[in-house]
């Protein structure tokens, strides 16, 4: 039994990186309720102020998937202080921001921190714990990111309603000082580093691939479909991932060996995981502005309303993971999609008529289910691919995790700026419809999630 303990240093080690990728949360999310204030300082429109969100979520995107080559080729304590060092300096910037482009620039380099924390935190678990406890671990690694949502808003909008919304800058500041400390004493390298040449071209790829397609899904709620900002853009997008995958194909020393993606399980998994997490982003969009501009509720409030759904949400993802272990991942991944599928639908189909505390209540069921399912679809899918995969496979879950969010946040953003353009009614009712076609958009999205894991689930079941 000794050798199921965790090492003390080991949790140590994941609470360091993942008080860093807490930090990314929260100010993403809390600067969600911030936007209608930014929206009037800065004289940027809806579609503007969500590249906050969007531009973050792009650099994350792009440097996620780098970090399989990072882990091989430096040590996880340099690349930790790099990081932190990084996302101190983000933070500086858009604390002392005086214009918008410059607030842009901040939340550029917290994500280049951020990419490099966040698949460090989860390698870290996937290599230095027990394999009997990893389920426990990865939810208590993604309760302590999904601790970000459950607080971000509540506390952006305490600090835009009485105080300002740099504050949300400042007061993070200590906490990544801690970060950084427990991170020195607790990061240890377990693995062999080598020499290994860094391809270019692939990163290139990489970037023009997320550019393109983020670029593109993000200008959907100012320019048609067919205008070059648009379709040009995803056009790009995808010749920049078919350059990637030709050139990885063919490369001996790839960003990310796609091979884990020719495992059908594992790309069962992969496919929910990005649904999942298109719906979890895209709802903390549409939620604040929703409270805000129809329901006239203060950014405080409605940041407050979120909180309790949020919390408890966040404490069944260790709760998911312990079951995980314990009787398989099939329960809590099944049932825990099934919740979000059916609260999802209740807010879509009941949108023009829901109160404070109806979102309340439906908000609480759905996090149980974001919760239960999350972390273990991550897990799981992990759980297909050969040991020498898994950081790849890790590579490609939170860089899809990061595309997803940033396509969510997009593609609701331009359904509610296009109700929002209409001519006929008021801003508040013209929110509210564009809100419910955004909420049956995700609910689409989230019955594909939960197909894919069906799927998945068959497959093993034929396999074995």
């Amino acid at each position: 039994m000794r050798k199921e303990k965790i090492d003390p240093r080991v949790v140590g080690a994941v609470l360091a990186t993942g008080l860093m990728s807490l930090s990314g949360v929260i100010v993403e999310t809390a600067m969600n309720i911030t936007f209608p204030t930014l929206m009037k300082q800065f004289h940027v429109t809806t579609g503007t102020v969500q590249w906050m969100t969007t531009l973050y979520l792009l650099i994350v995107a792009c440097i996620v998937p780098i970090s399989s080559y990072l882990k091989r080729r430096f040590k996880l304590k340099q690349l930790f202080v790099v990081a932190n060092l990084l996302f101190i300096v983000g933070l500086l910037t858009d604390a002392c921001a005086t214009t918008f482009p410059l607030l842009l620039l901040g939340r550029a380099i917290q994500g280049v921190g951020t990419g490099i924390a966040l698949p460090l935190m989860f390698n870290i678990i996937l290599e230095q714990v027990p394999l009997s406890r990893i389920g426990m671990m990865t939810g208590v690694g993604t309760l302590i990111t999904a601790v970000g949502p459950a607080i971000g808003p509540t506390y952006g909008g305490l600090l835009v309603t009485h105080l300002n919304w740099r504050y949300i800058f400042w007061i993070l500041l200590p906490f990544l000082i801690v970060s950084f400390f427990v991170g020195l004493k607790t990061i240890k390298q377990v693995s062999e580093t080598a020499p290994e040449r860094f391809d270019f071209l692939s990163m290139l790829g990489v970037v023009v691939t997320f550019s393109g397609l983020i670029f593109g899904f993000s200008s959907l709620s100012t320019q048609s479909f067919l205008s070059w900002s648009v379709g040009g853009s995803l056009l790009v997008g995808i010749l920049g991932l078919v350059f990637f995958v030709q050139r990885s194909r063919h490369s001996v020393h790839p960003l990310i060996q796609l091979a884990a993606v020719t495992n059908p399980a594992f790309a069962w998994h992969l496919l929910a995981f990005f649904m999942l997490q298109i719906t979890a982003l895209g709802l903390s969009f549409v939620l604040p502005n929703y409270l805000q501009l129809v329901d006239q509720q203060s950014a405080f409030t409605a940041g407050l309303v979120v909180l309790p759904g949020a919390l408890i949400g966040a404490a069944f993802s260790p709760i998911g993971g312990h079951i995980l272990d314990r009787f398989g991942a099939k329960r809590p991944i099944l049932l825990g999609l099934g919740l979000v599928v059916v609260t999802l639908l209740l807010m879509a189909v009941f949108a023009r008529q829901l109160n404070l505390w109806a979102i309340l209540g439906i908000y609480v069921g759905y996090m149980i289910g974001i919760g239960s399912a999350f972390g273990n679809i991550m897990t799981d899918g992990l759980k297909q691919l050969s040991t020498d995969l898994k950081a790849d496979g890790n590579a490609l879950m939170n860089a899809m995790q990061q595309f997803a969010g940033a396509m969510g946040t997009a593609i609701c953003a331009a359904i509610i700026a296009a109700s929002q353009a209409g001519t006929v009614g008021s801003t508040a009712s013209k929110t509210a419809a564009g809100s419910q076609w955004a909420l049956l958009f995700l609910v689409i999205v989230a019955v594909v999630s939960w197909l894919g894991m069906a799927v998945a689930f068959r497959l093993n079941r034929i396999k074995s």
